[in-house]
């Protein structure tokens, strides 16, 4: 019977616009801005013999609308245009059977009609000048849901620690060669001219938006890489779902912070909010400066910050651009977050303090230079020869080192004592010059300030000795007198690193 079926199934020859279908990867899409990239086939999902190389996931849960078999409809040239959106509808109705790709040899057949479906409708919705009908725009959705929205496996691989060399091997999904049309089709859709705004509002409507926010959390980098962009469509198509928009993403941002502390799709969100901010309209509303304080600045706690520390800092620095006096509370919210036991998210701070600080106002950086650069002395001072390697490149900015300048009052105070610090006492041979680059240049910025800067720390070194001395012999002192004292029922005994002869004896 399937031999039939195919046999009615219109062919496209290679000439065609759809010629890739065998021959590899379609174009990126110029005409359309589409940048989701299409397999050839199915067969060149990852099988049971690449293993060794790329792990495939387990096929997600997919709804309960798997049906024996489908019948191939006419080809969209072989309709009058009269005809042709209800024939869309019923190869959408078509296309909302859902196939086990557990098995890739089963169901073989009937997957390849589907996908074959598939392109059609992607060359229909390419091609179509008329508007949508509601009909139409109803089945497409259901069709979107029925094919996209499912239920993950399980996660039961370990966190990851937020290391550049943490990152596990991607999962791939072994659906993926029907829901890459899925998701193409979907972009075309709503970027198409020919659907209306105003009825599409209706269907793709809050439940939709939030159950294609939980797709992001999919292990499949490809997946999350159309979702991104999906996203970015529909909150340019559909303004009245902005707000909404806004509100579930910071909704998954705090789920993430405060509960799992695991989810797969944050920096794919955060890419897409780094142009949302960017086309945010002056002055900045108070709810975009709420979404800074408590969500994008609380973000640089979780251990996996590394995964997501470039677009978050992108975020961060569109904000300022914006109002360049939100710097000084951001670089006060750094420091409140600040990773004190964890070197490798301490260079990574650091270099966002140096894309920040180049963004920031005189006047926002003097309302936070002082505790900003007592922690980026303490860097210096770090035993860890990448923290104070990365602390010592800050003066290599030019923009940095003419905030620096203007307020060298306040700085050189605080920086001088961990640099002769350093001088004296790092291991590193690479720290030690930068150190010595960075004393030559406060020298030369202002030898008078530097030289009492120096005599000062000389002074507290010799101060600190001597109290140091003093409490040893206070320490000592209070041995002797322990030593000499009876020792009954619990009485607390102080004991010296060398106990002497008569406390051994009473204690015996």
């Amino acid at each position: 019977m399937w031999k039939g079926f195919l046999s009615k199934l219109p062919r496209k020859n290679s000439s065609s616009g759809r010629g890739d279908l065998d021959s590899g990867q379609c174009s990126n899409g110029t005409a359309n801005g589409n940048p989701i990239q299409r397999t050839s086939s199915c067969v060149s999902i990852p099988s049971a013999r690449s293993t060794s190389t790329i792990k495939r996931m387990s096929s997600a849960i997919f709804p309960s609308s798997v049906v024996a078999g489908i019948e191939p409809l006419v080809s969209f040239k072989d309709v009058p245009n009269s005809e042709k959106q209800n024939l869309f509808v019923s190869k959408l109705n078509l296309c909302c059977a859902v196939f086990d790709f557990s098995d890739p040899n089963k169901s073989s057949a009937e997957k390849d009609i589907k996908r074959q479906t598939l392109l059609d409708l992607i060359d229909f919705v390419d091609s179509s000048n008329s508007r949508f009908s509601e009909a139409v725009i109803a089945a497409s959705a259901r069709m979107f849901a029925v094919n996209l929205f499912r239920v993950f496996p399980p996660n039961y691989r370990s966190g990851s620690g937020g290391g550049e060399g943490d990152e596990e091997e991607p999962m791939f999904e072994p659906a993926w060669c029907h829901l890459q049309l899925v998701y193409e089709l979907l972009l075309k859709f709503i970027g198409a001219s020919s659907l209306d705004a105003k009825v599409g509002k209706k269907y793709f409507d809050h439940s939709f938006i939030v159950k294609l926010l939980n797709l992001l959390d999919s292990e499949d980098p490809r997946e999350r890489d159309c979702l991104k962009t999906i996203l970015h469509r529909i909150y340019g198509k559909f303004m009245v779902h902005r707000p909404f928009i806004r509100k579930a993403v910071s909704n998954i941002f705090y789920h993430f912070m405060f509960e799992t502390d695991r989810h797969n799709g944050i920096a794919e969100l955060l890419e897409v909010f780094g142009s949302v901010i960017s086309g945010f309209a002056l002055p900045l509303k108070e709810e975009h400066k709420i979404f800074l304080w408590r969500v994008l600045v609380p973000l640089h706690k979780p251990k996996s910050v590394g995964v997501y520390l470039q677009q978050l800092t992108y975020c961060v620095t569109q904000f300022i651009e914006k109002d360049p006096k939100l710097a000084s509370s951001v670089i006060i919210g750094l420091l409140r977050y600040w990773p004190i036991t964890n070197s490798q998210k301490e260079v990574m701070f650091l270099s966002e303090i140096e894309e920040i600080l180049e963004a920031t106002s005189m006047a926002e950086f003097q309302k936070c230079m002082v505790p900003l650069f007592k922690r980026i002395a303490h860097c210096i001072k770090s035993s860890h020869f990448q923290v104070a390697e990365r602390a010592l490149f800050i003066w290599n900015n030019n923009a940095i080192i003419t905030l620096i300048t203007q307020n060298r009052q306040k700085i050189m105070p605080i920086i001088v004592p961990a640099l002769e610090h350093n001088s004296q006492n790092h291991w590193n041979q690479a720290v030690l010059n930068l150190t010595a680059n960075v004393k030559k240049m406060f020298s030369e910025m202002d030898e008078e300030l530097f030289s009492a800067c120096l005599i000062k720390y000389k002074e507290d070194e010799e101060r600190q000795g001597s109290l140091e001395s003093k409490r040893m012999l206070t320490w000592e002192r209070l041995e002797s007198a322990a030593a000499f004292q009876p020792v009954t029922g619990h009485t607390a005994v102080l004991v010296g690193r060398q106990p002497s002869a008569n406390l051994i004896a009473t204690l015996i």
